[in-house]
This record gives structure tokens, sequence and C-alpha cells, in this order.
């Protein structure tokens, strides 16, 4: 049986969940705090990342845009990518805009772990303006469809849903939902889909220093 070392917070590996549960392939979820010294991590992925898929013959597949492709080519049925070029293209294109809002935001919870005279505003103000104009970019590229990228659910529904609710676990100041009411509207659709309602992410405490 494949195995899943996931953050219960990680937009990351929330997305990989969401692939296995839309594609039925069953998995061992492995919960782990991967700053903590007892994270095993790092035998699977030397870069000590997650998620990490671990495969059947003890091996492993790291970084999720890289893990949901290789779930893809495995495991195409069903498929979570439009069968036309331009459709697969503008759903790669969001997940690449909402794992860059995702990066920008943990680099802001994670200067704020800082201590205030060792902070740079400077550093927060510009993952702000990131957060906020791929926020603003996304809205633009979903506007009120009710999936993100053509007809059916698929890898934009994925990234768009799995960013929107890492925003409002880690950063609950920016009041999307006031902004884009349409994003908000497909937000709450998205998450009342089954294998969203069953990856809510979830705070998890750090027990070792990162900062």
């Amino acid at each position: 049986m494949l195995k899943l070392i996931s953050a219960t917070p990680s937009p990351y590996a929330r997305k990989v969940r969401i692939a296995l549960a839309e594609k039925g392939l069953p998995f061992e979820l492995m919960t782990e705090v991967p700053w903590d010294r007892t994270t095993s991590t790092p035998k699977y992925n030397p870069l000590e990342k997650l998620p990490v898929l671990i495969l059947e013959d003890g091996s492993s597949v790291y970084e999720s845009s890289f893990i949901l492709q290789y779930l893809e080519l495995k495991y195409p049925h069903p498929p979570l990518l439009p069968g036309d070029i331009d459709g697969t293209i503008a759903a790669r294109r969001l997940e690449v805009l909402c794992d860059g809002i995702c990066d920008a935001v943990v680099l802001s919870f994670f200067e704020q772990m800082r201590s205030a005279e060792g902070r740079s505003q400077h550093w927060m103000d510009r993952q702000r303006r990131k957060i906020e104009g791929g926020v603003r970019e996304m809205a633009r590229l979903v506007g009120d469809r009710a999936f993100a990228v053509g007809d059916a659910f698929g890898l934009g529904d994925i990234a768009v849903g799995t960013a929107l609710g890492y925003l409002l676990v880690r950063f609950s100041e920016f009041d999307w939902r006031s902004l884009y009411p349409d994003l908000a509207a497909f937000s709450a659709r998205i998450e009342a889909r089954p294998s969203f309602a069953n990856t809510v992410p979830v705070r998890q405490v750090i027990s070792d220093k990162v900062v």
C-alpha cells in the first residue's frame, strides 16, 4: 500500500491527499511535524520537506507537484487534468500561482516567529504583496465558474481550494472573502466535496526551534 507522510496544516500535503482520494487510491497516512527532530522525513526526502509519497517498494516521490504528476501518469483514471493542451496549461498555471501564494504564507509565518527586533517588516510587506497579488490573479482566472478550469473537477480546483483553505489557517488577517465573493462561493462549494471535507487543515505544534 502507498504511504503518505503529511503535516495537517500543509496545503501541499493536502493537495496530494485530495488527489489520492479523488482517484480512489488507498494509502496509509503518516502525520508528522517536519520541523521536529523526531520526523522520519529526511529518511525519504533529502530536502526534508513534506509531503512524501512512499511507494510499495520503499522508494519515495516528493514535492507535491511532482507527486501529483506521478499519480496522473501512473493512475490516469479518473483524470485530474483536462484532455486538451490549453486546459492542462491553465490548470498548471493555477497550480504554480497557488503554490506561490502558499510559499509566501509559509515565509510570513516563520518570519513572525522571530523576535520583534529580528523581524523584517520589509520582508513581511513583500510576502503580503505576493499573497494579495496572487489571490487577485486567482480571482481573475477562476471568475464565477463552477470549476476552476473547464467543466469538470481537476487539478485547478485542488490548487485553488487548498490555497484558499490555507489562507484561513495561516493568514486569516487577509479578508479575501469580502474582496472576492466569487472566490468565497467557490471555496464554500469545494470544501463541501468529500475529499476536501475529510482533509480540513489543522494547526500543529512545532516543538523544536525553527528560526
